[in-house]
């Protein structure tokens, strides 16, 4: 009886949780779309987004306005949840897979090897078809990867495991090692591009269209498919590998999978928006709280929370200076530093104490 009830309760507490996200996500991508230097009514949004979607006229007002609205505001609002929810997503799979809050794209390396292979292709201006027009979003994948694997390597040889505290150290060590040739790559750049690759080294939606989410909306589907349906395994793997080998899980292929799955997600993120910390850190760690640990909730919530808060953080990073604009990798990391240090410092405490 006392089961029967304790479902019951968790049941009703997932849906006025999902109640709460979806009605979270839609009012912070009103918002994104609603706030700016052109006035407009919510109806009059709503009725351009339908039309285009549509493919009918339902606005009869100036052309300029939907223009504003569809290819400025709601493409860039687009964009920030797509990255916010791969980001976020991202860190819900390494934190769950390491098994440790701590891991997240940006601490274990990811971030930092996608980085550097996006600037490098900024710095010698490889062109966008060289890769079949994915150009940026492939190799950004490709270093994240790498990056991930020399991890790997050099945790196997500081302690002959896979160590999650070793792989976390391994991970911040290296991003410091890629952050040193991205600032040597900027030294080197012509004095006319530097402003170019800095400003987006940062972190920034801005000035982006619809191409730049047709970039990377194929490398979100594939990626968050490839986490998704590991929920599971996820949740198995949060019990330690041993007892998920006992479970007949072939853990070391189903590890590399999410790993992949995981380093698709945040290069193709990277890719279009530049470095921006701290989102795949916090968000699947609140996420814990609101749901628990078990991965068929973590997974799809990290998505939707993550991406719904990027796309405040960027209406934050437009509007708290106006008209200038801030990188919107500086507000998320004024966000999420001292968070950060709350959680290590928590970490320090459970060890000590335990």
């Amino acid at each position: 009886m006392q089961k029967l009830f304790t479902q019951m309760f968790s049941n009703k507490k997932i849906i006025w949780l999902t109640v709460f996200t979806l009605l979270f996500v839609v009012g912070s991508m009103i918002a994104g779309v609603f706030v700016g230097a052109v006035s407009i009514t919510v109806p009059d949004i709503f009725k351009i987004i339908a039309g285009k979607i549509l493919g009918m006229s339902f606005y009869d007002g100036e052309k300029t306005t939907e223009l504003i609205i569809w290819e400025i505001r709601f493409s860039r609002v687009v964009l920030a949840f797509l990255v916010g929810a791969s980001l976020s997503l991202a860190g819900a799979a390494f934190q769950g897979l390491l098994r440790n809050t701590l891991a997240d794209p940006y601490t274990i390396g990811v971030s930092s090897g996608a980085t550097l292979g996006a600037v490098l292709v900024l710095f010698f201006q490889i062109p966008a078809t060289f890769i079949a027009g994915y150009t940026q979003p492939i190799i950004a994948i490709l270093f994240g990867l790498g990056t991930l694997i020399i991890v790997l390597i050099i945790t196997n040889f500081a302690s002959g495991k896979l160590s999650n505290e070793t792989i976390i150290l391994a991970g911040i060590i290296l991003s410091s090692f890629m952050g040193a040739i991205v600032s040597l790559l900027i030294a080197l750049t012509p004095r006319e591009d530097i402003s170019n690759i800095l400003y987006w080294t940062m972190g920034s939606v801005a000035m982006r269209g619809w191409g730049h989410v047709q970039l990377i909306l194929p490398f979100f589907i594939i990626g968050a498919a490839i986490i998704l349906i590991h929920y599971r395994e996820l949740n198995n793997m949060a019990l330690g590998e041993q007892s998920a080998q006992f479970s007949g899980m072939d853990v070391k292929s189903k590890k590399k999978l999410i790993l992949i799955g995981a380093s698709i997600l945040t290069g193709a993120a990277v890719a279009v928006s530049g470095a921006i910390g701290f989102v795949g850190l916090v968000i699947p760690h609140l996420v814990r709280l609101l749901t628990g640990a078990n991965h068929r909730y973590v997974l799809p919530f990290s998505l939707l929370i993550g991406g719904a808060y990027l796309v405040l953080a960027d209406l934050l990073a437009r509007t708290i200076i106006a008209p200038t604009e801030l990188p919107i990798g500086v507000v998320t990391a004024l966000i999420g530093t001292p968070i950060f240090t709350i959680l290590l410092v928590k970490q320090r405490f459970k060890k000590r104490n335990a």
